[in-house]
C-alpha cells in the first residue's frame, strides 16, 4: 500500500469543501424560505445530502476528465499515482460507504455506477460491488449477483495497476463471485456462485465457469453429467 501525501489529501478536501458548499448552498437557496413544518430539519438535511451527492458525482467525473486515470501500471511517484490517490480518497470517503451500505435499491445503484463512469448496457444491473467503475464495461441484459465483486485493480506490495474488466451481454455472474482485473467474459456466459475468476482470464461466449480459481465447467445447454 502506497502512502497518500498531504498534498493529495489537501486537494481532496478542497474539492470536498466545494461539493459541500454547493450542496448546502443549493438547498438553502431552494428551500430556505419555505415553511416545512415540524420536519423542517429532517427535510433540509435529506435534501442537502441528495444535492451533495449529485455535486460529488459531477466533481468526481470532472476531476477524472481533467486528470484521467489510465489503464496499466501506476508508477511510483508519477502523476498517475497522484491522480489515483485523489481518486481513491473520493471513492473511499464519499462513494464506497454508500455502495457497501446496501440500502440503495439495485435499480438506483445502476444509476450510481453510471454516474461514477461504469459503462453498463440496457437492462444490466449489479446487486454486488463494482470497484473502479471507470474500468468496467458490461453489455445488455447482464446480471451481477448479490455480494459479487468486480475488481479491476491489483495492489501487490508496491505494485499498483488497473486493467479493464469487460463483460458481454446476457451474462450471469453468481452471488459472491469475484472477477479480478483484466478479465473478459463473452456473451451468454455464466460465472457460478462463489467463483473466483483469476486475473486476465478470458471466458468464451456461452461458457460456464466455476470454482476457486474458476475454470471452464461446460457450455450453456450442456448437461452437467
Amino acid at each position: 500500500m502506497r502512502k497518500i501525501t498531504g498534498l493529495q489529501i489537501g486537494l481532496f478536501f478542497a474539492l470536498l469543501g466545494i461539493i459541500l458548499g454547493l450542496g448546502i448552498g443549493t438547498t438553502a437557496l431552494l428551500l430556505g424560505g419555505l415553511a416545512l413544518g415540524d420536519f423542517r430539519g429532517v427535510t433540509l438535511v435529506a435534501v442537502a445530502v441528495v444535492f451533495i451527492y449529485l455535486y460529488a458525482f459531477a466533481v468526481f467525473r470532472l476531476f477524472l476528465k481533467v486528470a484521467p486515470l489510465h489503464a496499466g501500471e501506476v508508477q511510483l511517484g508519477s502523476r498517475q499515482e497522484f491522480v489515483y490517490h485523489v481518486y481513491l480518497l473520493f471513492f473511499l470517503m464519499v462513494f464506497y460507504p454508500v455502495m457497501r451500505a446496501g440500502f440503495i435499491p439495485v435499480p438506483l445503484m445502476r444509476l450510481v455506477y453510471l454516474a461514477l463512469g461504469a459503462r453498463l448496457g440496457r437492462n444490466t444491473y449489479s446487486g454486488g460491488l463494482i470497484l473502479d467503475p471507470p474500468f468496467v464495461q458490461a453489455g445488455d441484459n447482464t446480471l451481477i449477483g448479490q455480494g459479487a465483486m468486480i475488481i479491476p485493480h491489483a495492489i501487490e506490495g508496491e505494485s499498483l495497476s488497473h486493467h479493464p474488466v469487460r463483460i458481454g451481454s446476457n451474462v450471469t455472474i453468481g452471488a459472491n463471485a469475484v472477477i479480478l482485473q483484466g478479465v473478459t467474459i463473452g456473451d451468454g456466459a455464466v460465472v457460478a456462485v462463489g467463483a473466483v475468476v483469476r486475473k486476465g482470464a478470458k471466458i468464451g461466449p456461452g461458457e460456464v465457469w466455476g470454482g476457486v480459481p474458476a475454470k471452464r465447467l461446460q457450455d450453456r445447454g450442456e448437461s452437467g453429467g
